[in-house]
């Protein structure tokens, strides 16, 4: 799922094509995809776009009147801009959206369609679907911590839940606990200043790094290379492959279709956190340590 700095290049690649721009007509291929129907698709028609912004990890188009376009591209949702006239062959995308400067796509890989579009009549409606997560880039340590244990759960779910912090997601989470060298399972209440600090501080260099890294991957193009899996990664997606920093093998807790990747030497203390889709077949013969899994 594109996270805080994908979706801020995003942005800055739209508000460089779209700002100003009228839009002439949109095409929708999917019946599900637009989630609301007052007001219709077609009330932004005609319409100038006078503002971007990101609602979280999802992307919001302005248009003149106050009306608004949301995009959430979900896990495999993206978008792709063309300067020239639609081609008629290829696979046709779920949504298109025929600007003055050219037309803006949204596709999604996949078979299940979990990419939505949503319009809206004014600037609180638009509000009102803000989950409200804290703005981690703009917010003090004292506003970072005082959010952070407030609920007491774990790091990797209070990173990644948008009513707690804005725009971090499973990849960005995992990156930035390796940063911190903390344990994706460790509570946060648990936590003493100096961990919380590590762990601002981990949150603010992760998310600005990897948003100046896209940047000059993509330069002044329209950004085709979304990914959620990146070579240049510490652990995320990097099961089994050699910690960049200690060289131990890089390990992996897998729930539903998400999963977190860790480095037991420098986040657990050496402790191999028990896989729980494999937990009750393996038993006793899980490794439990760096040792019994190295030997």
């Amino acid at each position: 799922m594109p996270e805080l700095p994908d979706i801020t290049v995003y942005i800055e690649a739209l508000e460089q094509r779209l700002r100003g721009a009228r839009l002439e007509s949109t095409r929708l291929t999917h019946p599900f995809l637009l989630r609301t129907f007052d007001p219709p698709i077609s009330a932004l028609h005609g319409r100038r776009v006078v503002g971007l912004r990101r609602v979280g990890k999802r992307i919001a188009i302005g248009f003149e009147g106050d009306y608004w376009l949301l995009v959430h591209l979900m896990i495999a949702g993206r978008l792709h801009w063309l300067s020239q006239p639609v081609p008629k062959k290829g696979r046709a995308a779920l949504a298109y959206f025929s600007f003055d400067t050219g037309t803006l796509t949204l596709t999604e890989a996949g078979t299940k369609r979990r990419a939505s579009l949503y319009v809206f009549a004014t600037g609180a409606q638009l509000a009102s679907n803000d989950p409200g997560g804290l703005e981690v880039l703009d917010a003090s340590f004292e506003e970072f911590r005082a959010r952070l244990v407030a609920g007491n759960h774990t790091l990797k779910r209070s990173l990644t839940d948008p009513r707690t912090f804005s725009g971090i997601g499973n990849a960005y989470s995992d990156e930035i606990l390796h940063r911190a060298g903390l344990s994706p399972v460790t509570l946060t209440q648990k936590l003493d200043a100096t961990a919380i600090r590590h762990l601002y501080e981990a949150v603010r260099l992760v998310l600005a790094e990897w948003t100046e890294r896209l940047r000059a991957d993509a330069r002044d193009a329209f950004p085709e290379k979304v990914s959620a899996f990146r070579p240049e990664m510490a652990v995320h997606g990097r099961f089994g492959k050699p910690c960049p920093v200690c060289g131990t093998a890089v390990q992996r807790i897998r729930y539903a279709e998400n999963e977190t990747n860790y480095c037991p030497r420098c986040q657990t203390g050496g402790r191999i956190l028990a896989d729980r889709s494999l937990s009750r077949l393996l038993k006793e013969d899980w490794p439990r340590t760096i040792e019994e899994l190295e030997a």
